[in-house]
């Protein structure tokens, strides 16, 4: 038995609200839309992990997602862009990354990283 997918699921009643954040600007596809749930992701293959943790590292909450992207200037640029605040960072951390935190349209605190 092994594991094949992770699924990150976020409670809301406006799944709509999603396509702004998750495809538009972070450019992920909709694999799936039933209406009362959707499914952005990429074709693009994925390491599967799970990470439990006690702070966000250096001092900051946790996250409830952490999303590596290949060019994170060019990512912040976008949320400011579309009107999403920052709320910590950009920075480069001492463990290898730099990352800003962002609020996704639900709330949710999301970690924007990549590695230097």
């Amino acid at each position: 038995m092994r594991v094949k997918r992770i699924v990150a699921n976020i409670d809301t009643e406006d799944v709509a609200a999603a396509k702004k954040f998750y495809q538009d600007v972070l450019g992920l596809d909709m694999l799936m839309d039933h209406g009362w749930i959707t499914t952005y992701g990429s074709q693009e293959r994925m390491s599967i992990q799970i990470s439990f943790a006690s702070e966000g590292g250096g001092g900051t909450p946790v996250p409830d997602l952490s999303i590596e992207v290949d060019e994170i200037e060019a990512v912040l640029e976008e949320m400011r862009r579309a009107g999403f605040s920052i709320e910590y960072g950009p920075v480069d951390e001492p463990w290898g990354v730099r990352r800003f935190f962002v609020r996704d349209p639900f709330g949710k605190l999301v970690n924007i990283l990549s590695h230097v």
